[in-house]
């Protein structure tokens, strides 16, 4: 059985399944997935999500703001509070600091980032973090507002092996998306050999980033599998280990899942 410890499945194209999100969820079931992480991105869309996956008991949430998100409501810490207390709501997030899309004066992005660890640190739940052109300030803040306390994820890991090490000393996991499958992912193939086998997830961040061999496409949930077979190549084991490994990371982590 596999986890997709990240997708984003209010925004998969259901197309392929006449629409019908209970059509997916049984494929899903079919391929082996037991569980999946339905990540926050706003708090606009996030009443829809919910009501899209509050029936299925083997789907739990996040709650938060992308970094690169600008439009609608930025929530406060009191708010992230309210809203993550629910059991179904197992992480804060996604969050962090992304500087490939913003540009000038990006305090507004840090702020953000401290009200949803704050959040986080109050709720004793996990952070997913997203990163990127920003891993200097994505630790530095980790570190100065103590979210070592809860941890969490550095999802879609595109970072090297030095970055890797110094998450893992403040309690996060390493997870891993598509993007390992790609040939020219030298530096996060690396990493995905060397984490230790305690402290690495799966994911696919579907709709986006899908794996080799359906790269360019839409991506969804039950590509996780590619995923998981590139990692087991990469570390010279099988598939059914890395699904072991990362479903026990998965509910070590996510306690409330």
């Amino acid at each position: 059985m596999l986890i997709d410890s990240h997708c984003h499945l209010d925004r998969i194209d259901l197309a392929p399944y006449q629409n019908d999100f209970s059509c997916f969820m049984r494929e899903a079931e079919n391929s082996q997935i037991e569980h999946l992480l339905c990540i926050a991105i706003d708090l606009e869309a996030y009443p829809a999500m919910l009501d899209l996956v509050s029936a299925y008991a083997q789907i739990s949430v996040t709650v938060g703001m992308h970094p690169n998100v600008q439009d609608g409501q930025d929530p406060s810490v009191e708010e992230l509070i309210a809203l993550g207390r629910p059991d179904k709501v197992i992480g804060i997030g996604e969050t962090g600091l992304d500087y490939f899309r913003s540009e000038g004066d990006v305090d507004w992005q840090r702020q953000r980032f401290r009200n949803h660890i704050n959040a986080a640190k109050a709720l004793h739940k996990p952070l997913i973090i997203h990163t990127r052109e920003a891993k200097d300030d994505t630790l530095r803040i980790l570190e100065e507002e103590g979210a070592g306390e809860v941890g969490g994820v550095i999802h879609c890991f595109t970072e090297d092996w030095e970055f890797a090490k110094k998450a893992l000393d403040l309690n996060f996991y390493i997870s891993f998306s598509g993007i390992v499958t790609f040939n020219n992912a030298k530096e996060i193939k690396a990493v995905a050999k060397k984490v230790p086998a305690d402290r690495f997830l799966i994911e696919t961040d579907s709709p986006y980033l899908a794996p080799v061999p359906f790269r360019g496409r839409p991506n969804y949930p039950t590509y996780v599998r590619y995923v998981a077979e590139h990692v087991a190549e990469l570390r010279g084991t099988t598939i059914n280990k890395i699904a072991e490994l990362s479903t026990e990371n998965f509910y070590r982590l996510f306690k409330f899942a």
